[in-house]
C-alpha cells in the first residue's frame, strides 16, 4: 500500500502521525512500542486530521540527526530504525520506520524495564504491566505461555478424563509419553507437572470461562437470558454453541417428503468463531474472559487479546496464520476441531455469503478481537397497528419443553403465529393430539391463545424485562 493510502486510513497499531517533531521521550516511547509489538511508521509532518502539513526542507537533515540521537540515547536494547524522507503532494515528510524487534522487551533506559516498557494498543502507546513484560520475554525465547509449567499442582492431582475422552473419540488413546510429546506435561526434579495448556484445556484457571447473554433489542440495556460456562474447554465450546443456537431462529422447510431445518446463521461459521476465540485468546491476563452476546441484529463474540504482535488484521484476511497458544492449537488440530492453518477467517466469510448474509464484521479493537455476524431481518406482513402475530423478540426455548413443543415454538418464532391445522401438518399428528398439545403449552405459558373457532391461533407469551 502506498504511503498516502496508509495516511488516509488514519493512525493504527502500525502508524502514528506527528505534525512536528515531538519531545525526545515521546519519540522514544513510540519507537519502543512499535519494536515490542508489530513494528510501524512514525510520520512527521501529518496532523491528527490526516492532513499533510510537511516539514521545512532546510531542517530535514538536522531533524534526522536529532531523531537518531534520541533513539540511541533513550532506547534499550538498541533500536536501529530506518529514517527517510518522502515527498507527497509537494510536501516533505519524515518517516521513522521500525521493524518488530527480536530482543524484547525494549524500554526507556532512564526508567528501566519495569517502568519503561511500552507496547502498541490500537493507535496508542501504553505502559506494559509485569504480565505483558513476561510475555515479551517469552516471545524473545520463542515459547508461548501455554508451554510453560504450572507449579500449582502436580500432574497426578488432576482428573484428565475430559481430554482422554476427546482422544478416545478419534481412536487416539493418550498415555504419559504422548502427553509429554504434546507438551501437556513436563518433568522437573523427578515430578511431573502440567503445563498451562493442560490447565486451560481442563478449565482449571478461574478465567477459563465464557459469559453468554441474550439481550433484548440491539443494546445491552436489558437481557433475556444469561449463562456463564466453565469446566473443560470442550464442554465450554459445546455449551456456548448451544446457547447461541437456542436464541436464534431455526427455519423449517418442507422438501418433498422431508422437513429440512436450517439455522438463520451458518453453524459452521459460528463454530469456527467460537473455536478461534477459545484457542487464540489471551490467557495471560487473568482478569478477562470470552463474551458472547446475542442481539436482535447480530451475534457478537469478543475475545480478550489483540492479534499476535507480528501480524496485522490485513495479514489474517490474506490467510496468514500465527498462533498465540501453540500447544492448545495443536491439540485442537489433532482432534480435528480445526482444519488448515489460516483458513478459518475465509471459511467464516464464505459460509455467511453462501447463506445470503452480509460479510461478518471482523476487527481488532484495542486489546480485544471482535467478530459480529449480522442476523437476517425477519420480514412480516402485518398492519402497522397489529401487535399480535408478529415474530417474537423473546426467542428463548424453555429448557423443560419436549421435542414437539420445541418444533412448535421454533415455527412461531419464525412466523409469528401458528394454527392447529399447521401443528398437525408439521408434527404429522391427529387433531385430538394437536388440541391436547396446544392446551398443555398454553398452561405452561409457552404460548397464548387468540380468537375462537376456525380463527383461533397461537403466539409466543412475550416476557417483559429480565427473564
Amino acid at each position: 500500500m502506498k504511503l498516502i493510502e496508509q495516511i488516509q486510513k488514519g493512525e493504527s497499531k502500525t502508524l502514528e502521525f506527528k505534525r512536528a517533531l515531538p519531545k525526545n521521550e515521546n519519540i522514544a516511547k513510540t519507537v519502543i512500542a512499535f519494536s515490542n509489538t508489530s513494528g510501524g511508521k512514525l510520520i512527521i509532518g501529518v496532523n491528527n486530521n490526516r492532513e499533510i502539513i510537511g516539514i521545512n526542507d532546510n531542517e530535514l537533515f538536522d531533524i534526522q540527526d536529532d531523531v537518531a540521537s534520541v533513539i540511541a540515547d533513550n532506547c534499550s536494547p538498541g533500536i536501529m530504525p530506518e529514517i527517510y524522507s518522502v515527498n507527497i503532494v509537494g510536501k516533505l515528510l519524515l518517516v521513522i520506520e521500525v521493524v518488530r524487534g527480536n530482543l524484547k522487551p525494549y524500554f526507556l533506559k532512564n526508567h528501566g524495564k519495569a517502568d519503561g516498557t511500552y507496547i502498541r494498543i490500537g493507535a496508542t502507546n501504553r505502559l506494559a504491566d509485569l504480565d505483558t513484560i513476561a510475555e515479551l520475554e517469552r516471545q524473545k525465547r520463542h515459547i508461548s505461555f501455554d508451554e510453560e509449567i504450572c507449579y500449582d499442582v502436580t500432574f497426578d492431582q488432576l482428573d484428565i478424563s475430559p481430554l482422554l475422552q476427546q482422544f478416545k473419540n478419534i481412536n487416539k488413546p493418550l498415555n504419559e509419553d504422548k502427553l509429554r510429546n504434546l507438551k501437556l506435561i513436563k518433568a522437573e526434579n523427578g515430578k511431573s507437572y502440567p503445563t498451562n495448556a493442560l490447565m486451560i484445556l481442563l478449565g482449571k484457571f478461574p478465567h477459563c470461562t465464557v459469559k453468554c447473554a441474550r439481550f433484548k433489542g440491539t443494546t445491552m440495556d436489558v437481557f433475556i437470558d444469561k449463562k456463564e460456562y466453565g469446566g473443560d474447554i470442550f464442554s465450554i465450546l459445546e455449551n456456548t454453541q448451544s446457547f447461541v443456537l437456542n436464541h436464534i431462529n431455526l427455519k423449517a422447510e418442507i422438501e418433498g417428503l422431508y422437513r429440512k431445518e436450517t439455522y438463520e446463521i451458518p453453524v459452521v461459521a459460528l463454530r469456527e468463531i467460537l473455536t478461534n476465540a477459545l484457542i487464540h485468546r489471551d490467557y495471560v491476563n487473568q482478569g478477562r474472559d470470552v463474551k458472547v452476546g446475542v442481539y436482535d441484529d447480530i451475534v457478537n463474540v469478543v475475545s480478550p487479546g489483540s492479534l499476535p504482535n507480528n501480524i496485522t488484521i490485513e495479514d489474517i484476511f490474506n490467510g496468514r496464520s500465527e498462533v498465540r497458544n501453540r500447544v492448545i492449537a495443536h491439540i485442537f488440530k489433532d482432534l480435528g476441531l480445526i482444519e488448515q492453518w489460516g483458513s478459518g477467517i475465509n471459511r467464516i466469510i464464505n459460509a455467511c455469503k453462501e447463506q445470503g448474509l452480509p460479510t461478518p464484521k471482523i476487527e481488532e479493537k484495542n486489546d480485544f478481537f471482535d467478530v459480529e455476524i449480522i442476523r437476517p431481518r425477519t420480514i412480516t406482513d402485518h398492519r402497522p397497528e397489529e401487535t399480535v402475530g408478529k415474530p417474537s423478540e423473546n426467542r428463548r426455548i424453555p429448557s423443560d419443553c419436549n421435542e414437539q413443543e420445541r418444533e412448535i415454538l421454533e415455527y412461531v418464532f419464525e412466523n409469528g403465529s401458528i394454527k392447529s391445522k399447521q401443528v398437525g401438518e408439521i408434527l404429522n399428528i391427529k387433531e385430538s393430539r394437536t388440541r391436547e398439545l396446544l392446551r398443555v403449552m398454553v398452561e405452561k405459558k409457552f404460548i397464548e391463545k387468540h380468537g375462537q373457532g376456525r380463527s383461533t391461533f397461537y403466539t409466543i407469551v412475550e416476557k417483559k424485562g429480565k427473564d
